[in-house]
């Protein structure tokens, strides 16, 4: 049985699409990771195929992340509307509707977005009427799902989006009357159903055969009377079908059945019973549509397949059972190609019919007509003749650009990949956008960019080769008469139809051993050389003239992207030094203490981060201090360089922990109204190992005890700095026992997608404890191990390790490490010099 939220998302929504005249619709419900949506429910629309909208982050430009962000409805009319204020919308689905999305708000802001799909109404803006009934219905739905939260229910959604069939458009219902004729006196006793199928008033139908005739056209009142002589003279039971046309036109089933039930010849007794059945509109005549001669399927809103007649049987060489049943894309994979994935979202958004040409494998080549309606789509398949040119017709199933398939649709990844390109900042960035968009948009398999530097080509993103195929090209001069220079030096792309062309254009040339077609742009950006971008293609294929002009124009694209990057490289590289010269150089070493610092910068963007670590020395403590910064950029490190100094001058004039606290937040409310950030500060005396503590919304710290239990500590703590200027910071005393250690880190640690941030930190704790006592360098090395790995990482990371000695220290002394500066992602370790011990030299891992 479906779980609660479902159902109740569900009922929302099946009620949305039905009150707005929409054709489909969908439920977002906010994620465990934070800004993120994911589609819940999605109502009359296949899931698989919209597989790139099951998730959306709130900071996206998109419809859907406006109504979460901003709590109200956007209202699209049309096309040219949803072109104008959502670009990228309208490049994913390049088809003309109109949409509405309204937020789904309780007590505290957003919990989703309910949307709602609709035929387009070009010029006539939204319905105030329209606009405000569904704005109610997800103001009611965020009513029923604060109520499912206070019942312990988690309203957050991971799984992939439940399909909804929406109920069907309204028709005449079926209807079933029955009569029974008296065979000798000619008398019909009727029920009301019957006569209001038949359009008599039940009191006004006279009771005779010859009335029932009346409703019946000629040919079916003959035949109604041979059924019922044969049941007269037979002597068995007889039960008899066939249909009759009702008053109104429409076909009606009327079932007889009755038997010659006195042998001593009393007449009187003959009876026939019927009943006669109002199928309403009536499905699709399975008779009619196999003495047609089309291939013809029906499909419902979800892609599942509903009928197929023989000469389809035939055509798709499959048997009704095998399609019955079944999605489209899982009976028939080939119909599963993007290029007939797009072909199906159009008529099913648009609501238009859409033809195009399509290969069976091997080599069948189908005319395919998409009639889409509100219950489903009628396909129409009849077998011709292989075009004259088809585009990818051996490479793929696909045609490709140039077909005579509808054109919007098969240039929307192109238009998809030029829009991506504006927020790519990485190369490697790029490079993903153009394997995740252009690839797929002109059926390639392998993709290479190599960029220029110095007079020579260097391999800068490779996919699809073999492995180790591409290394002899890496770095080859310009000078070196390759295709791959060619095209750049010329400025001209170069196409190859085939393998053999190639070789027989450059011979000598290695070739790997796929046998497909290649083609070579040539990355130029303001009349300035960037590059070269090689697609592959598994087998021979053509490029029409349009496939040459789109691919030429995107390489272009692609080249001032890339040339972005590179500049953001070199910008990169001055933020992050511009946040390294703000982050400790050296830290103090204490005689009781080793202290470790790292510090590891995000993945995501070129703006560097407000994370920052400190040791100080206070006469006879060592301060440790972790700290946040909201946000990132310049302003964030600037004011992160700011609160560094602030809390390293209170604590060298011996302020006690909540005075450095306290003091802190005042001098950040002065220098940045609106600014606010999170700190961690615990006052260590490394000979007895008291410590003081105090906290301001940073994640609590993580213990390791001598013993090896590992708990994470509760501290007690104010508001994060920049606040309120009288908040105050309670100030907790503890021990850390000799052998024992203390991790001080900052959000970006323990915050992973998907997750909540308290598993995150229960995550940390196990990984400590699992560790053990160990050098803090390789306990730092496998606490961030994974963050460091991975390529999405949103945030920076600042982590502070501190452990005493297992040994009671003789006296304590006073020492300073030498070592380089940092650099973002240099870690350092200061121990005491013993020949057990490491002197302060980098991680190895740095």
């Amino acid at each position: 049985m479906p779980d609660e939220l479902s159902l109740v998302l569900a009922q929302a929504l099946v009620s949305a699409v039905e009150s707005s005249d929409g054709f489909a619709g969908g439920v977002y419900l906010r994620s465990r990771t934070t800004g993120l949506l994911r589609l819940a429910v999605l109502a009359g629309l296949p899931g698989p195929l919209f597989r790139p909208w099951w998730r959306m982050h709130v900071n996206r430009p998109f419809p859907v992340s406006e109504a979460y962000r901003s709590g109200q409805p956007v209202l699209l009319s049309d096309a040219e509307e949803a072109m104008r204020r959502f670009p990228q919308l309208m490049a994913g689905l390049p088809f003309p509707f109109g949409s509405l999305w309204v937020p789904i708000t309780g007590p505290r802001g957003s919990m989703g977005v309910l949307a709602v799909l609709r035929s387009s109404t070009p010029g006539q803006p939204v319905a105030t009427a329209d606009g405000e009934r569904l704005h109610r219905l997800g103001r009611r739905l965020g009513a029923a799902l604060t109520d499912l939260e206070r019942r312990g229910v988690d309203c957050v959604w991971e799984a992939e989006p439940v399909p909804v069939q929406l109920p069907a458009a309204t028709t005449p219902p079926v209807r079933v009357g029955r009569f029974d004729w008296d065979l000798h006196s000619g008398q019909v006793a009727a029920d009301d159903e019957l006569c209001e199928i038949l359009g008599f008033e039940p009191a006004a139908f006279p009771g005779t055969v010859d009335a029932l005739a009346e409703r019946l056209v000629p040919e079916d009142v003959y035949g109604l009377w041979a059924l019922a002589r044969q049941t007269v003279e037979s002597a068995e039971p007889v039960v008899r079908r066939m249909r009759l046309r009702g008053p109104d036109g429409r076909s009606h089933l009327l079932e007889l059945s009755g038997r010659w039930t006195h042998p001593d010849g009393d007449v009187s007794a003959s009876h026939l019973t019927g009943f006669l059945v109002d199928l309403g509109a009536g499905p699709v005549v399975a008779e009619a549509a196999d003495r047609l001669p089309r291939g013809i399927l029906s499909l419902d809103r979800l892609g599942r397949i509903t009928y197929a007649n023989g000469l389809a049987e035939e055509l798709l060489e499959h048997s009704r059972t095998e399609l019955v049943g079944h999605p489209v894309w899982q009976a028939l994979p080939w119909f599963g190609h993007e290029a007939y994935e797009d072909h199906y979202r159009a008529a099913l958004i648009a609501d238009e019919p859409v033809h195009f040409l399509a290969r069976r494998p091997p080599a069948l080549w189908l005319s395919v007509s998409l009639y889409p309606g509100h219950d489903g789509v009628s396909v129409v398949l009849q077998a011709t003749d292989q075009p004259a040119y088809a585009p990818g017709s051996v490479t793929t199933p696909g045609l490709g650009i140039g077909s005579t398939a509808d054109r919007s649709s098969a240039l929307y990844r192109p238009v998809a990949l030029a829009i991506a390109l504006t927020e790519a900042v990485t190369a490697r960035q790029v490079s993903s956008v153009v394997t995740d968009e252009l690839l797929p948009a002109f059926g390639g398999r392998q993709l290479a960019i190599y960029l220029l530097n110095e007079r020579h080509l260097h391999l800068a993103w490779e996919t699809g080769f073999p492995k180790g195929f591409l290394d002899r090209f890496d770095g080859v001069g310009l000078d070196v008469s390759i295709p791959g220079v060619e095209t750049l030096t010329t400025g001209r792309p170069i196409f190859f139809e085939s393998m053999q062309r190639l070789a027989e254009a450059y011979p000598g040339i290695p070739i790997d051993t796929h046998v497909g077609a290649r083609a070579f742009l040539p990355l130029i950006a303001s009349g300035r050389p960037v590059g070269s971008c090689i697609l592959g293609f598994d087998r021979p294929r053509g490029f029409s003239p349009e496939e040459r002009t789109v691919l030429t124009a995107l390489a272009g694209l692609i080249a001032q992207a890339l040339q972005r990057a590179q500049r953001y490289d070199s910008e990169s590289a001055l933020a992050r030094g511009l946040q390294d010269a703000l982050l400790p150089h050296r830290l103090p070493e204490a005689d009781g203490v080793d202290t470790l610092g790292r510090y590891l910068s995000g993945t995501q963007g070129m703006d560097v981060g407000g994370d920052w670590y400190d040791v100080i020395e206070t006469g006879h403590e060592l301060a440790l201090v972790i700290g946040d910064v909201q946000g990132h950029g310049v302003s964030a490190a600037a004011t992160m360089g700011q609160l560094r100094s602030a809390v390293r001058a209170f604590a060298l004039s011996k302020h006690d922990p909540q005075e450095v606290m306290s003091g802190t937040n005042r001098l950040l409310i002065d220098l940045d109204p609106g600014q606010f950030a999170s700190c961690c500060y615990i006052a260590l005396d490394p000979a007895t190992g008291v410590a003081r503590a105090v906290r301001a919304g940073h994640p609590q710290p993580v213990l390791r005890r001598p013993d090896g239990r590992t708990e994470v500590l509760d501290l007690p703590g104010g508001i994060v700095l920049g606040i309120d200027g009288d908040a105050a910071y309670p100030v907790t005393e503890m021990r850390l026992e000799p052998g024992a250690m203390l991790a001080l880190f900052t959000d970006g640690l323990i915050e992973r997608p998907g997750t909540d941030i308290d598993e995150g930190i229960e995550r940390l704790r196990a990984t400590v404890e699992r560790i053990g006592a160990v050098p803090l360098a390789e306990t730092a090395d496998q606490v961030i191990g994974e963050a460091r790995a991975a390529t999405d990482r949103p945030d920076d990371i600042a982590l502070l390790l501190a452990a005493r000695w297992a040994e009671a220290p003789v006296a304590h002394r006073r020492r300073t490490a030498q070592e380089p500066g940092p650099g973002p992602d240099l870690w350092r370790t200061f121990r005491r010099p013993d020949p057990g011990r490491s002197t302060g030299a980098p991680d190895p891992a740095s």
